[in-house]
């Protein structure tokens, strides 16, 4: 019913946790994919031991690629009715897929999503696609990561991972959630991150890592959500934008209050943008106290 993916890279310290948390699941109906992205040290040779003692996992090593390359590779290799997805330094409780398994089924959901340690609500919503992904962009109980969410495996059949870019998730979660026929979520937290430098989004928390680069590999995938999602629901269209001009200012806030230079140009090509799109962005339902007082302290103050 279940394959759970697994994408590992450098994790020997790590690995273990991970896979022993699927091993010791108390739904017992999945295999276990874990993909060895070309690594340099014993992480591949710690799955294949695991693969040697339950026949549920299955290991697949290949040549270093992004991260996207690798989630192909095992998609490719999946043979579920659903895919789960577990991230080699983070772990699951036991009762990770069997809770989300009663969850879709019992709401009919194509997409079972639980909490994290750091976003737990005992909520539980069963909403639409349009509904879902306007709780995907606002983060608050859930966000564009595909760990914590059990997908039904049709919906990957015209969405694949980018094999180039590094955040390509913020684009490509959305069209799978607009892709369902409904989105289940119950956030109590069966899913657990492990935070530090190594994660992909390391930047997010700890804006010493921003380089000119990581925003504008952000800004291309913000814009290119932006364009799908008023393609897929014009009429929600206005909110759409709101979330991409929300990115825009507090790009703009963090590259003026580090001193970050090197973003300079990247900066005023947003800070362009913002001023095109004051007077909408400032009316804007969504528009918080505070972006309102940043549109007038870094757009408004110098145009």
């Amino acid at each position: 019913m279940i394959s759970v993916l697994m994408l590992t890279y450098n994790r020997e310290k790590l690995v273990s946790r991970a896979v022993e948390s699927v091993l010791n699941q108390t739904y017992q109906d999945f295999e276990f994919i874990i993909v060895d992205n070309g690594s340099s040290d014993k992480s591949g040779e710690i799955a294949d031991r695991y693969a040697a003692r339950d026949g549920r996992v299955r290991v697949i090593h290949r040549e270093r690629g992004n991260i996207g390359a690798g989630r192909n590779t095992g998609l490719d290799a999946a043979r579920g009715e659903y895919i789960a997805f577990l991230d080699d330094d983070d772990w699951v409780e036991p009762d990770f897929l069997e809770f989300l398994m009663e969850l879709v089924q019992g709401s009919q959901a194509d997409v079972g999503i639980c909490g994290t340690q750091d976003k737990s609500f005992d909520e539980k919503r069963i909403m639409t696609a349009q509904e879902a992904l306007i709780e995907l962009l606002w983060r608050r109980r859930f966000n564009v990561g595909f760990p914590t969410k059990l997908i039904r495996r049709e919906l990957f059949s015209k969405c694949r991972f980018s094999e180039t870019s590094r955040f390509d998730d913020i684009y490509l979660m959305p069209g799978i959630l607009g892709g369902a026929n409904r989105v289940a979520y119950h956030g109590l937290p069966k899913y657990y991150v492990v935070r530090h430098g190594g994660n992909n989004s390391a930047w997010t928390t700890d804006h010493a890592l921003m380089t000119p680069e990581i925003v504008a590999e952000y800004l291309r995938v913000y814009r290119k959500r932006t364009s799908w999602l008023c393609r897929k629901f014009p009429e929600q269209s206005p909110t759409w934008r709101y979330f991409e001009w929300s990115f825009m200012i507090s790009m703009v806030e963090k590259i003026t209050r580090l001193n970050c230079h090197e973003c300079d140009g990247l900066k005023e090509s947003m800070s362009k943008t913002l001023a095109e799109n004051r007077e909408v962005f400032y009316n804007s339902e969504h528009t918080a106290e505070f972006e309102k007082d940043w549109l007038d302290k870094y757009i408004m103050k110098g145009n």
